[in-house]
């Protein structure tokens, strides 16, 4: 149980505290209501180039790090598709440092040809790494368009391609932090060795003179029912053949992600699952293979991918693989198969728990999805799942109409 103050600046910023006074360290986490699902279609990858941008030193603090690093602290930041959250720990008695420095970039980031030259270098090389030069790197730019036709999920976080990044101009990224970076957009939560009165000095002495910006909620697209079955089949220079096969499913607010998530996990979590003792130890048609949900904020994706076994036709493997998946359609998961699964994911979210900055980051992010106190209640919903729940939705989600493939196969197949 996480608990916790909650209030809201006049400027728009909803701020949450928790004290935990166990160790002398505070963690201070923003999250920005802006990902990828945000961006425009012709200029993608944005919200990940500001990640980067956020670090390059504001008008008042050239190097973001340096007073950060002399004060103790330490800090992080990721992107995904519905939004970005940057994140720090420091020692208690130099919590003020951290105030300073986050108010200070949200209010006033330095915006310089030389600040985005470098960072737009940076991100184009990771683009090149991590999913043009790297093994399967590039099977969400594949994937992605392909399951989605409207919504902008289409696109991954890095962008829908290379150019939109290489071409981005000051102006733009001035726009992009105009619209999206401002109190009334942003959740401050802080958790740690701090008195709930403190933090609320703190955060009224260095937010409140940050001015409110009218925001108007974005209408995003909503993505039609697929009605069709897509299939994409590509070669690469990989060394052995991979399958995806994503379905359509709830988003994470919904009801059903506690079955679906408990579903993935029946199937795939750990080598005493079904899918790994079926396919990967008796039958041998894949050497690995995981399944998951994306558990986006909209409509979101359940995805099995696997690796196939040298030799094994994909047409085979696949083939196979859709036993299984019918069998779980049609026959409840035991009792023991089911608590075995809530066991692990009561596990996950005790341990998740155990420091301020996992405490930080969860209060922020279900706030986000509509109330902070919506953290304690996870293992209560899980728990609450029947094994008729997730054979239902396994009927409901798990259809030909429903199903994206990419075949991504090695050059010898």
């Amino acid at each position: 149980m996480i608990e916790f103050e909650k209030f809201k600046l006049e400027n728009g910023l909803t701020v949450i505290v928790h004290e935990d006074h166990s160790t002398p360290l505070v963690a201070l986490n923003i999250l920005y209501k802006v990902g990828a699902r945000n961006e425009d279609e012709s200029k993608t990858g944005f919200a990940h180039l500001f990640e980067h941008l956020m670090f390059g030193g504001s008008v008042n603090i050239p190097d973001y790090d340096n007073p950060l690093q002399m004060a103790g602290g330490e800090n992080n930041a990721f992107t995904n598709n519905d939004f970005t959250n940057y994140y720090l720990t420091i020692p208690s008695q130099n919590a003020e440092t951290a105030f300073w420095l986050e108010s200070d970039r949200m209010l006033s980031l330095a915006f310089t040809e030389k600040s985005l030259e470098v960072q737009r270098n940076v991100v184009v090389e990771e683009f090149k790494q991590r999913y043009l030069n790297q093994p399967y790197g590039d099977a969400w730019l594949l994937l992605r368009p392909l399951a989605y036709k409207v919504h902008p999920y289409k696109w991954a976080t890095i962008g829908k391609e290379l150019s939109h990044i290489e071409t981005a101009t000051i102006d733009d990224v001035k726009a992009f932090f105009k619209k999206y970076y401002h109190p009334s957009n942003a959740i401050l939560s802080i958790a740690g060795d701090i008195s709930t009165e403190k933090a609320k000095e703190l955060t009224e002495k260095w937010f409140t003179p940050i001015p409110a910006i009218h925001f108007s909620k974005q209408i995003l697209p909503v993505e039609p029912v697929q009605k069709e079955k897509r299939e994409l089949v590509v070669h690469k220079a990989v060394p052995s053949g991979n399958i995806y096969k994503a379905w359509h499913c709830c988003a994470r607010s919904d009801y059903d992600f506690y079955a679906t998530d408990l579903l993935s996990d029946v199937l795939a979590r750990g080598k005493s699952s079904r899918l790994y003792q079926s396919l990967v130890k008796e039958k041998k048609v894949f050497t690995e293979i995981g399944a998951y949900m994306l558990g986006d904020l909209d409509k979101s994706l359940f995805l099995i991918e696997g690796r196939l076994t040298d030799g094994i036709a994909p047409a085979d493997a696949e083939l196979e693989l859709m036993k299984e998946l019918e069998l779980i359609k049609q026959v409840p998961a035991g009792e023991d198969e089911l608590q075995k699964v809530k066991n692990k994911t009561e596990s996950s979210l005790v341990f998740g728990e155990m420091n301020v900055a996992n405490k930080a980051l969860n209060l922020a992010y279900f706030e986000m999805l509509g109330d902070a106190s919506l953290s304690n209640e996870q293992a209560a919903l899980y728990n609450k799942v029947t094994a008729n729940d997730i054979m239902e939705v396994a009927k409901k989600i798990i259809t030909p109409e429903n199903c994206s493939t990419l075949y991504y196969l090695s050059q010898n197949n």
